[in-house]
């Protein structure tokens, strides 16, 4: 299912937040592709980058995975201490523009790590 179907058929109370931050990715960088896969909008460049968690409805839930390591985050925006992955969380739509620099920074950061290391 192509990522547009599948957004046009959720029901959720942050579908608005989700869609706000799709754009907000494919910005970034051009090179990012997008497609569903763990029953979410998810994105890649030569490897898995992100998936949004859906089951979550106070927040939407990003999970940014780094298989070639971690990228330093000053912002804040990235929370865990997982080897690989780290998420990031958005309430509100006040939330996603505020937070909206630092994710394209995390995400331009990724694409220079994969194009550095594959």
């Amino acid at each position: 299912m192509e990522v547009n179907e599948f957004m046009q058929k959720l029901e959720h109370p942050l579908k608005a937040e989700v869609e706000a931050l799709r754009k907000i990715i494919r910005e970034a960088d051009p090179k990012i592709a997008e497609r569903v896969k763990w029953n979410a909008p998810s994105y890649y460049y030569k490897l898995d980058m992100a998936a949004f968690n859906l089951r979550q409805t106070k927040f939407v839930q990003l999970i940014l995975i780094f298989p070639k390591g971690l990228i330093k985050d000053t912002s804040g925006l990235l929370l865990g201490d997982w080897k690989d992955r780290r998420e990031a969380r958005f309430a509100n739509m006040e939330e996603v523009r505020a937070k909206a620099p630092a994710l394209k920074k995390v995400v331009r950061e990724w694409v220079k790590l994969v194009e550095q290391t594959c």
